[in-house]
């Protein structure tokens, strides 16, 4: 049996803010932006090269902006991704080297928390 996760909620304050933040800054595809009524906006942003979406807009979750906590990408450079997301003015950590990878992290506007991993090179 698949179960593929493939939207996660990611509470905002500030819809356009943060689908800019988003878009502009890390990269992300809009793939939707649908006023579908007046408490209802529905936009859903892809990570470049993931099957896993996030939804943000107005009415999407009851979650307090900023209190999605660790949400993760798997990156192949880290360091590389970091520089590209500094250089659009996203504040990200410097990398963290652990034995199960590198980690890079920052926050969206609202204080949503992501890292990034590169995973460890296989023995």
């Amino acid at each position: 049996m698949d179960m593929k996760l493939e939207l996660v909620p990611v509470p905002v304050s500030d819809v356009d803010r943060a689908k800019a933040f988003y878009t502009d800054q890390v990269g992300f595809v809009c793939d939707h932006d649908h006023q579908v009524h007046p408490q209802l906006r529905f936009v859903q942003l892809t990570p470049p090269g993931s099957a896993c979406s996030i939804v943000i807009g107005d009415g999407i979750t009851e979650m307090a902006p900023g209190s999605q906590q660790g949400l993760q990408m798997v990156v192949q450079d880290v360091r590389a991704v970091r520089d590209e997301l500094t250089g659009r003015g996203v504040d990200a950590t410097e990398p963290d080297e652990q034995p199960w990878g590198t980690f890079v992290a920052f926050a969206d506007p609202d204080g949503n928390t992501w890292s990034l991993q590169q995973l460890p090179a296989a023995p």
